[in-house]
C-alpha cells in the first residue's frame, strides 16, 4: 500500500512539472549543460530584498552568461534564518520572496534556487523554484534533506564547515535513497580557527566521485564570528578563489553579487560587485577552456 501511494505521488509530481511553465527552464539548463564546454553558475544576491533589485541583477547576469555560453541559475535566499544578532535583516516574507524568484524564472527563462530551513519549507519552495538548497549548517539534518529530495527537484547540498569531503557521500545517499538522483554538492569552505575559512582543494575530486561539485566562491571567503555580530569577508580574493576552483575541475561555481554591496541587506562584505562580474566570468571561461583541453594522468 505504501509503495503504491509513493508511486502515485511521484506520478502526480511529474504531471504537475510537465504542466508547469517553469519546468522548461530546468530542461533548457540541462540541454545547455550537456552541450556547452563550460562550468555552470549559480549567482545572484545573498537575499531577495525586493522585486526591482532581483530583476535588475538577473537581467545583467543572463546577458553575460548568454554571451559566454555559461549555463546559469539565479540564486536568492528567501529567508536568512541563521543571523548572529536578532536585529539583523532576515527577509521580506517567504511568500513574497518566492513569488519574486518565480517571476525571475518566468521573465528570463532561467532556473532559480533558494535554500530551506525546515521540513515544511520543502514543498512550499518546490512550487516556485527549480533547485532546493540545503544550507551548510543543516546538511546533517536527515529529515530536511529527505523532504527536499522527495519534492523531485534538484537538491544542492552545501558541505558543512565542520564536515570532511568524504562524509558528504552520506548526505548524497540520503537524496538518492529518496528516489532522486538530481543532487549536487557545494563546498563553501571549512572553519580555520574561530574567524576564518579555508578551502581544501583535495576535497574537490573526492566529492566529485559522489555528485557534481560546485565551489561557493564568496562564502568560502567569509570571516564569521566577528565581535560585532556581523560577518566579514575577503572579496578581493574572489578571483583567486574562483580561478583555483576552475583549475581544480569543479563542475560549477556559486557566487553572490549585488549592484551596491555597501547597502546590501546581507553578506555585503564578501559579495562581488555586479559591475565586475562580466570581466571575471570572461576570464574564468577562458581558463576553463584551457584546463579542459589539457590531459592529465
Amino acid at each position: 500500500m505504501g509503495a503504491n501511494v509513493h508511486f502515485l505521488n511521484r506520478v502526480d509530481w511529474f504531471l504537475k512539472q510537465i504542466l508547469n511553465p517553469y519546468f522548461c527552464n530546468m530542461k533548457t539548463f540541462e540541454d545547455r549543460l550537456s552541450s556547452e564546454n563550460s562550468f555552470f553558475l549559480l549567482a545572484g544576491p545573498c537575499a531577495i530584498e525586493g522585486e526591482e533589485m532581483a530583476l535588475r541583477i538577473a537581467e545583467h547576469m543572463v546577458k553575460i552568461t548568454d554571451q559566454l555560453g555559461i549555463p546559469y541559475i539565479f540564486k536568492g535566499s528567501v529567508k536568512k534564518a541563521n543571523r548572529s544578532r536578532i536585529d539583523s535583516i532576515t527577509g521580506i516574507g517567504d511568500e513574497k520572496a518566492l513569488e519574486i524568484l518565480q517571476k525571475v524564472g518566468h521573465e528570463f527563462g532561467v532556473p532559480t534556487v533558494t535554500d530551506i530551513h525546515e521540513v515544511s519549507d520543502a514543498a512550499k519552495a518546490a512550487a516556485y523554484v527549480d533547485v532546493i538548497q540545503i544550507t551548510a549548517f543543516l546538511v546533517r539534518q536527515t529529515d530536511l534533506v529527505v523532504a527536499a529530495a522527495e519534492t523531485g527537484k534538484y537538491v544542492n547540498l552545501k558541505k558543512g564547515q565542520f564536515m570532511s569531503p568524504e562524509s558528504m557521500q552520506h548526505a548524497v545517499r540520503n537524496v538518492t535513497d529518496s528516489s532522486n538522483d538530481n543532487v549536487w554538492i557545494t563546498d563553501r569552505g571549512t572553519m580555520f580557527g574561530y574567524q576564518d575559512m579555508v578551502v581544501d582543494f583535495r576535497g574537490i575530486p573526492v566529492m566529485k566521485s559522489f555528485a557534481p561539485t560546485i565551489l561557493d566562491v564568496t562564502h568560502s571567503l567569509q570571516q564569521p564570528n566577528q565581535a560585532s555580530g556581523v560577518t566579514g569577508g575577503r572579496p578581493e580574493m574572489i578571483e583567486t578563489m574562483a580561478r583555483a576552483g576552475v583549475a581544480a575541475g569543479v563542475d560549477g561555481l556559486f557566487m553572490e553579487t549585488h549592484f551596491d554591496t555597501v547597502q546590501a541587506k546581507s553578506d555585503g562584505a564578501n559579495m562581488l560587485p555586479l559591475e565586475l562580474m562580466e570581466g571575471l566570468l570572461t576570464r574564468l571561461h577562458r581558463l576553463h577552456q584551457t584546463v579542459s583541453s589539457l590531459s592529465f594522468g
